[in-house]
């Protein structure tokens, strides 16, 4: 699929003066805004939008110092990017908006709602991240062993051995969106890719949403596999995502869990089709 299908890139100037890369597919009364994850891109959400594109307008952006998107000298703190995003909606004059996030995606639109609450009416939270609580010592433990296993692998490597392990059942289709990831990731200089990691996980640990969950008062459909190995962190939470993600789930207001079989951190491609449905009916509501 992610070699079949090449949307034109187009580009919105933020409030900073950065350019934000997006995918603009589609149209419809709502408008789809697709949030990728960490160290990913608009092209991720490939399977998403081919389907959802006939029900709706689909904008899927880049992340500022991701895919096509300008790199600067930002925090990349999950603050920083919920106003990215809402300033590109408010740039692009989007209306209806439902926001879909992926892993940090997730939580970059969660901080987002509970921000700017008329942002949207819906959202939609793929193997979300931000459920998980984390302790100094446990903020401590987890950079240091981040830390530890760069000085054994390289950027490029790192980053495969991420994607392939979302996956429960690896997608070879998923390839070419690796490959490209690892060009995009090449045209910046390493110290700020390596900042922009950085950056991204200590907003994600050091910015949880879950004492707020109960502030959310937008409708919600959360998506996990039960094969996520990705949340919780196994090296630090003994517990299973499916007992996270309901802990998480009884805190909100207006929230829909549904856990999918045989299915890893990956959701929205390596289960596309069920995702797909579930979205569509979600919207519909």
């Amino acid at each position: 699929m992610f070699g079949v299908v090449k949307y034109d890139i187009k580009k919105v100037k933020l409030s900073n003066g950065a350019d934000l890369a997006y995918i603009d597919e589609g149209s419809g009364e709502k408008t789809l805004v697709f949030i990728h994850g960490l160290a990913n891109y608009a092209y991720a959400w490939t399977m998403n939008i081919e389907y959802l594109k006939k029900y709706c307008r689909c904008i899927a952006i880049d992340l500022p110092g991701n895919g096509y998107s300008d790199s600067g000298p930002f925090d990349y703190s999950m603050q920083f990017f919920a106003g990215a995003v809402y300033d590109a909606i408010r740039q692009l004059g989007l209306e209806n908006v439902v926001l879909v996030g992926h892993s940090m995606g997730g939580q970059i639109a969660m901080t987002l709602a509970l921000k700017q609450p008329d942002v949207c009416k819906q959202l939609v939270l793929c193997a979300p991240a931000g459920f998980e609580e984390f302790s100094s010592f446990e903020r401590a433990v987890y950079k240091t062993s981040i830390n530890f296993l760069d000085f054994f692998s390289s950027e490029e490597n790192s980053l495969t051995q991420v994607v392939k392990a979302s996956f429960y059942n690896y997608q070879h289709q998923t390839d070419e969106m690796i490959d490209e990831l690892i060009a995009l990731m090449k045209k910046q200089s390493i110290q700020a890719y390596r900042k922009m990691i950085e950056g991204c996980i200590d907003g994600m640990i050091n910015e949880p949403v879950f004492d707020e969950l109960n502030k959310l008062s937008q409708q919600t459909l959360v998506l996990f596999g039960d094969s996520d190995a990705l949340i919780p962190n196994r090296l630090l939470h003994f517990t299973t995502t499916e007992k996270l993600a309901k802990k998480a789930i009884e805190k909100m207001q207006n929230a829909l869990l549904i856990m999918l079989q045989n299915c890893g951190h990956f959701i929205h491609v390596e289960k596309h089709e069920i995702v797909n449905k579930a979205i569509k009916e979600f919207i519909d509501q």
